[in-house]
């Protein structure tokens, strides 16, 4: 059994580059500067490098920012350093975060020959009103193209959705629901819009030149995406993922576990022998460091075995399976019961937290309050 202290078998790597910054975006990201890829690359590779050998990895994704913004010879580049540094074990899973705009049938060809066979299309709407609000540059037909391109190359493909943004309705949420399982992805991400300190949307809100959905309505979006998609044949099994039968994030699950990951690039965070260090946010102060042969770390935090077990039960409760007992305290040499203390009882008899005796897990309502259940136990 893998703990907080294993090698790590998976690993995160960060492409910064996007061809322009949406409002309520709050990711490390750089746009309109593709020719810093060059620079990247390199950077990315002595990064890599320092690892000191190749380690086998049973998941490996690539972020962003928007990787496939990369010109297909730099992608090539990317994608070989990767099999060359952190080769894939048999049956891994090769995820891609990827813009359904300019995703072509060669990119999809690029992809596929260099191992990736998982792709996630930010689409996060079907309306086009809504992807104007949104700041995105495709429509819906812009997806379906896309699809097309993948179809008999990477058939493991999912959709990343957005709710609750300004002037969406319950029926119209519904509707993208339903133009998403119509083209047949095998997963389906949700999340409700955010609005981060520092991006435009903050800005704009802070100005009332943008107005939130109320929580109510968005408590709705999210109740229907719970409703909806199970019945659509895509089960829950964590927060904001719904996936087709043995069509779940693998690589994602490493982090709700609270297990150890490589990062790399400018933003990546790693958690390896229980210390999290995360690299620069900023590119170009990432881009200088490591070409300077300096660290690219910007932080480094090593947790207590408290910390460690705290963060793991609240990111296993994200899973709608829940937090086996054992399980837990075979990994985090803790018992469950005696970490959550009285809250948990509390929150099982608010109905909040379902207890079967072998594992605990949110309840519908619960989910609804994630954050507020997430509180008790940090």
């Amino acid at each position: 059994m893998q703990t907080p202290f294993s090698t790590p078998r998976a690993a995160y790597v960060h492409v910064p580059f996007c061809a322009h910054r949406c409002g309520y975006c709050d990711f490390t990201v750089i746009a309109g500067r593709d020719d810093l890829a060059g620079d990247y690359l390199h950077a990315l590779e002595l990064e890599l490098a320092a690892l000191g050998h190749p380690r086998e990895v049973d998941t490996l994704f690539v972020g962003g920012g928007t990787p496939t913004q990369l010109a297909l010879p730099e992608l090539e580049r990317l994608l070989a350093l990767l099999q060359r540094w952190l080769p894939l074990s048999a049956a891994g899973e090769f995820s891609i975060e990827a813009n359904p705009a300019r995703f072509e049938r060669a990119t999809a060809d690029t992809l596929r020959t260099h191992g990736v066979n998982r792709v996630s299309l930010g689409v996060q709407s079907f309306s086009a009103p809504l992807l104007r609000t949104l700041e995105r540059d495709h429509d819906a037909e812009t997806v379906a193209r896309a699809v097309d391109a993948l179809r008999g190359r990477i058939d493991n493909f999912g959709f990343d959705l957005i709710y609750g943004v300004p002037e969406q309705s319950l029926d119209g949420w519904q509707a993208s629901l339903q133009q998403a399982v119509n083209l047949q992805p095998a997963h389906i991400s949700t999340y409700g819009l955010t609005y981060e300190k520092g991006t435009a949307f903050w800005t704009r809100r802070q100005q009332q030149t943008l107005t939130p959905v109320d929580d109510a309505s968005e408590a709705a979006m999210y109740s229907t995406a719970m409703d909806w998609l199970p019945a659509h044949g895509f089960d829950q099994y964590e927060l904001s993922n719904f996936a087709r039968p043995g069509r779940e994030s693998r690589h994602n699950a490493v982090y709700w576990q609270g297990l150890p990951y490589y990062g790399f690039g400018p933003g990546a965070a790693a958690y390896v022998d229980g210390t999290r260090r995360t690299n620069h946010r900023s590119v170009t102060t990432w881009l200088k460091r490591v070409l300077s042969g300096e660290s690219g770390v910007g932080a480094s935090e090593t947790l207590s075995t408290e910390e460690r077990a705290r963060e793991a039960l609240w990111l296993g409760l994200r899973r709608t399976c829940g937090v086996d007992r054992s399980v837990f305290a075979e990994r985090f040499e803790v018992a469950l019961d005696s970490l959550a203390g009285e809250s948990l009882p509390a929150l099982i008899a608010a109905g909040w937290i379902a207890d079967d005796g072998r594992s605990i897990r949110l309840t519908r309502p619960g989910r609804l309050l994630a954050d507020k259940v997430a509180a008790e136990f940090l």
